[in-house]
């Protein structure tokens, strides 16, 4: 008999919502815009109701296009960006906007608890030194900036933690959020509530840290009325988004690499120990038994977004195709042009938010074509200094899968299989982690009998293999590209 999940995921920049068939087919898929807020230089912030209100919107239209099968829903996923911070007050209100996981301004906040915190100690419980994705950095700059709101908090959660939050009435937090807030034991798996006491932190304010797949609760009489979901369907504890996305892109077995090209870019490669990296974060896979260690940059298609929106004045259709072809037809490296992509700091692999963006070998014979070459190949840089990184803790990617905005784009694959020097394959109409939160909340109640049936969902794609001609060009830049940042990171220090 057929079953019917439904997958949310909690973006950047929208909510996006899939009902999905155990027959191994999509059935429909609805997004809703809203804003990424910035009030200041480094900020970044979002109003959680928004998140809500905007979940209500898609689910309740899905149910409006599929009325039948809507009917038919036995579990409900959510997933979302990772570690954004949702503060309630007692009665499970936002106190003020979210802060996320991108934000960059609690450096003084960083320093203070690198004094007084032993990192390597740190590091060994938690997998991860101090830096600005952490949660206590952000939530002590509160404390001494909005000392009235912070007042008022009751309770911690993450992006797709607060929607489970609103279906439920359960005050929960999914595992991964805890392993990324550097406030959790990832052995032992269990809260550093010495460490929340250090800093006068009530231990009370972070709910208990669930697996991914647990059933936390179901949806709320409340809920259902505003949603047209059922009273009582169970809901999951959710996932973090890039989790979820290494799932619906089939990686799911040692080895398996896969680099997303989002607003920022991330990669993640799939283990089966727990193994951790002072220059790479790390995560439980969906997968039991699976873990994955990733990376995330700070700007990936932000970047490439900039160059085309601010310096070309939002340059698109016909003259972007125009840009694009002419860029494919120069030489591998831009004719010396590199960028260092560091335009928003930078997260992995050198943890440095007073990284500086840079264009570096500029002549007056380079176009904007060679700019846009160079932002695009930048970004496939700072991907292989990741790959870098895992080959240095003695581990080797068996295949290499692309998803997101850049997988669209056969150029920027290309390029991405000659930097890398290894064969690609894109999804470029992946759907992303809603399709994962979906999957994994089918697996809880049975709609799906294994985790290799995710593999159903993935049957177009493109294959690119690296040309090794491109491949000795590459290098050779790459490694400019790498010396660059140990060369000037004192001088970005000095006009951050």
């Amino acid at each position: 008999m057929e079953k019917i999940v439904l997958g949310i995921d909690v973006g950047t920049t929208s909510v996006n919502a899939v009902l999905v068939s155990s027959e191994g087919r999509m059935i429909d898929e609805v997004s809703a815009p809203h804003d990424l807020l910035s009030l200041r230089s480094g900020w970044a912030e979002e109003n959680a109701d928004d998140w809500w209100n905007n979940s209500v919107t898609v689910v309740s239209r899905l149910g409006e296009r599929n009325p039948d099968l809507f009917k038919k829903i036995s579990c409900v996923g959510v997933t979302g960006m990772v570690p954004a911070i949702v503060m309630l007050d007692e009665k499970g209100r936002p106190i003020r906007n979210t802060i996320q996981q991108n934000d960059a301004r609690a450096v003084d906040e960083i320093r203070e608890i690198k004094e007084k915190v032993d990192q390597d100690e740190l590091f060994a419980l938690t997998g991860g030194y101090t830096n600005q994705q952490h949660v206590l950095p952000r939530m002590l700059w509160v404390r001494r900036h909005e000392p009235a709101v912070f007042a008022k908090m009751k309770t911690v959660l993450g992006s797709y933690d607060y929607v489970v939050y609103k279906l439920t009435g359960v005050r929960s937090i999914e595992m991964n959020w805890a392993v990324e807030s550097g406030l959790f034991d990832i052995r032992r798996r269990v809260w550093l509530t010495d460490q929340m006491e250090r800093f006068d932190f009530d231990p009370a304010w972070f709910p208990p840290a669930n697996p991914s797949g647990k059933i936390v609760g179901e949806v709320t009489p409340d809920a259902a009325k505003i949603t047209g979901l059922a009273a009582g369907i169970p809901v999951i504890a959710g996932s973090a988004d890039h989790v979820a996305s290494t799932l619906s892109a089939g990686i799911i077995d040692r080895g398996d690499l896969l680099i997303k090209f989002g607003g920022a870019g991330d990669i993640l490669y799939c283990t089966e120990e727990i193994r951790t990296s002072d220059k790479l974060f790390f995560d439980y896979h969906i997968v039991p038994d699976r873990y994955l260690i990733n990376g995330c940059m700070a700007a990936s298609g932000s970047l490439v977004k900039w160059y085309l929106g601010d310096l070309l004045d939002n340059y698109g259709g016909e003259a972007l195709k125009q840009l694009d072809e002419a860029a494919s037809k120069l030489p591998p490296a831009s004719d010396g042009l590199i960028i260092l992509p560091y335009f928003l700091g930078e997260k992995t692999p050198i943890f440095d938010p007073e990284a500086r963006g840079m264009m570096f070998g500029l002549t007056l014979s380079h176009t904007r074509a060679h700019i846009f070459r160079a932002c695009l190949e930048a970004v496939i840089y700072g991907f292989r200094h990741h790959i870098d990184v895992i080959r240095e803790l003695g581990y080797e990617p068996r295949r290499i899968i692309a998803t997101n905005g850049g997988s669209r784009s056969r150029f920027w694959c290309q390029i991405a299989a000659d930097v890398l020097g290894q064969e690609v394959r894109a999804y470029p109409s992946h759907p992303g982690s809603a399709l994962g939160v979906a999957y994994l909340a089918g697996m809880t109640v049975g709609a799906f009998d294994s985790w290799e049936g995710i593999h159903a969902f993935l049957t177009e794609y493109r294959t690119f293999t690296p040309n090794p001609d491109a491949v000795k060009i590459y290098e050779k830049s790459y490694r400019v590209y790498r010396d660059l940042y140990e060369q000037t990171k004192q001088s970005c220090r000095a006009v951050a």
